[in-house]
């Protein structure tokens, strides 16, 4: 049945034109389930019902395809457009999701006779200009503030029409008297002046500083050549207000001009975008958006929607650059704006910025999810740790052990507890090799198992769900053996990591797996390896430095094993023995057996 479904559908996709356009693909009940662009429609589709595909959301969506429409359209850009809007209007189900950016501050310049400057949050279509979205509020703040102290706009909702106004209907208010308004409403003000201090405000908000300040200028020079200082002061203000909002843009350099940069990237769950608006050298908006996955498409085909979406779809003319900065190829005629892949200079510069500000969103996004829901984030952990190394169970309690010795002397043994992937230093033990002689790892691992999971058993306290040894096929096989004299080797996981390859070993097989090194299942095990060792260590550096001290001490004539442990306990170097002088020590030994000790360390420090 599925062959003979693949085989239709295979032809039916032979037939579509080789042109650009718009594919849908629709289930047995005849519902869209995903809505794709293609500069080549026959290709395109075709690819869907002839490659592998290694992912699985993919081969799911193919499986559950049964008919297929499309629409031709003249160019690439009317592919973007014209896909963009049918997703939104249908919402298929394996389509990656633009986020409701609803909650994103817009600055409105409002469709009406004077008039207003805003934020909203709500996008109306109705003939107004909207600037953004901003991602930060104090910004938009900072901006309106701004202008209120550069134009003195009205904030009143009146319809401040031609007719009202000749009619007496409104009188001034509060903010006229404050100086905050001129008073258009009562006619104290004209439309002409008032528009063309909307016009600075386009002005502003697009980036075009140049043309405002000389603006002002040009009135301050005409005030002061009038005599009138206090207005030409007033105007001085203003200039002053918009150079210090100036600086505050980063500007990059005059030579870059009007760009956009958009960079990508990608969790299991959403692709995100950010772009950066340059205006005459200077960043004037910085934002990120989030695309929720459906099926795994690759970054190079989602960013163009992006693009679209960003540049022509919310905010139509928003943007007038020429040109268009990304991190790879995009194989898309986008309205015939120029593509710039840089790899050195101003405007690779500018492509590292937008990637950094990618790169801290995300991180700020997981540190938030943490924040939130800390369980979720340990069970996700513990949930890729499972499916990685294939457990039965989920490893909310990890053991992990390590030999430590040099040249055979003072053989030890290390374990860390890790719970919910993190180190419960409680319960972390160190053990002495007690049965074997000599430098032998491998019976070194199997004594120390068999004492650790034998007390366990005996106490009745909880055995973990998962161990790691520190060591490959031959320290693996004795901590296995043990379990399995335990009978608890089909109770609990076992793994061995070797250090070299990082390679990753179970029981009984001689093929080894190789975690991404990026993997957090190969973090944490790393992590417990490394706190193994470092435990380990600690603990044989200190045992090697005790049975040295009491070495040296045993060989002091006259000097026996209590005196040497008073000793040690109050001292515990041999070094800070001799600092001391006979007094200190006479207090612990007696006078007598204080001058033979310092006597003795005298000659053989």
């Amino acid at each position: 049945m599925e062959n003979t479904v693949l085989t239709k559908l295979r032809g039916i996709a032979k037939l579509l034109p080789s042109l650009p356009g718009v594919y849908h693909f629709y289930d047995e009940v005849d519902t869209v389930i995903y809505i794709g662009k293609a500069k080549n429609l026959q290709k395109r589709v075709l690819s869907y019902f002839t490659k592998k595909h290694d992912s699985g959301k993919t081969r799911v969506l193919v499986k559950k395809i049964r008919k297929i429409s499309h629409i031709v359209v003249e160019t690439e850009t009317d592919a973007l457009l014209l896909e963009n809007n049918l997703i939104k209007k249908h919402q298929p189900k394996y389509n990656i999701l633009l986020k409701d950016d609803k909650t994103y501050p817009w600055i409105c310049v409002k469709n009406e006779d004077f008039p207003r400057v805003f934020m909203t949050r709500n996008y109306i279509n109705d003939g107004s200009k909207y600037y953004g979205p901003y991602t930060s509020i104090y910004l938009v703040k900072t901006i309106l503030k701004l202008f209120k102290d550069l134009f003195k706009l009205r904030t009143c909702k009146h319809n401040l029409s031609t007719k009202n106004i000749l009619a007496n209907k409104f009188k001034v208010c509060l903010e006229y008297h404050i100086n905050n308004c001129k008073a258009p409403c009562v006619g104290l003000q004209t439309a002409y002046e008032y528009d063309k201090y909307i016009d600075q405000i386009h002005n502003i908000l697009k980036g075009n500083f140049t043309n405002v300040i000389q603006y002002l200028k040009t009135i301050m020079t005409s005030y002061a050549t009038k005599y009138e200082f206090e207005k030409a002061q007033d105007i001085k203000e203003k200039l002053d207000i918009l150079k210090t909002y100036q600086k505050k843009s980063t500007v990059v350099s005059n030579n870059v001009g009007n760009v956009d940069v958009f960079s990508i990237d990608s969790d299991e769950d959403f692709v995100f975008v950010n772009y950066l608006r340059v205006v005459n050298g200077a960043i004037i908006q910085v934002q990120t958006l989030e695309f929720k996955q459906k099926i795994d498409e690759s970054l190079e085909d989602i960013l163009p929607s992006a693009i679209t979406e960003i540049l022509y779809t919310k905010t139509t003319g928003f943007s007038n650059a020429k040109e268009i900065i990304v991190p790879f190829n995009i194989y898309y005629n986008i309205n015939n704006t120029k593509i710039t892949v840089p790899q050195k200079g101003e405007k690779h510069k500018l492509l590292e910025l937008s990637q950094r500000n990618l790169k801290y969103f995300i991180l700020e996004k997981k540190k938030k999810k943490t924040l939130v829901d800390p369980d979720r984030h340990k069970n996700r952990i513990l949930l890729k740790i499972k499916q990685d190394l294939r457990l039965s169970e989920l490893p909310v309690h990890i053991e992990c052990f390590d030999n430590s010795n040099i040249q055979g002397t003072n053989p030890v043994a290390a374990c860390v507890v890790f719970r919910n992937a993190k180190p419960f230093k409680k319960d972390y033990r160190k053990f002495k090799i007690k049965t074997v002689v000599g430098p032998d790892d491998f019976a070194s691992m199997e004594e120390v198992m068999s004492r650790r999971y034998k007390r366990l058993l005996d106490e009745k306290q909880g055995l973990p769900q998962l161990i790691i040894i520190d060591g490959g096929k031959g320290q693996l096989s004795s901590a296995y053996k043990s379990l399995k004299e335990l009978n608890l080797h089909k109770t609990i996981a076992i793994i061995g990591i070797a250090k070299r390859l990082e390679e990753i070993f179970f029981p009984g097989d001689n093929i080894p797996i190789y975690l991404d090194k990026n993997s957090e299942t190969l973090k944490v095990i790393q992590h417990a390896r490394n706190e193994a060792h470092r435990f380990g260590i600690t603990f044989h550096r200190d045992l090697r430095s005790k049975n040295f001290i009491k070495s040296q001490l045993e060989n002091i004539p006259g000097v026996g094993e209590k005196t040497i442990i008073k000793l040690l306990t109050e001292f515990k170097t041999i070094d800070a023995i001799f600092s001391k002088n006979i007094d200190e020590i006479a207090k612990i030994t007696g006078i007598s057996k204080a001058k033979i000790i310092l006597e003795y360390l005298g000659q053989n420090l």
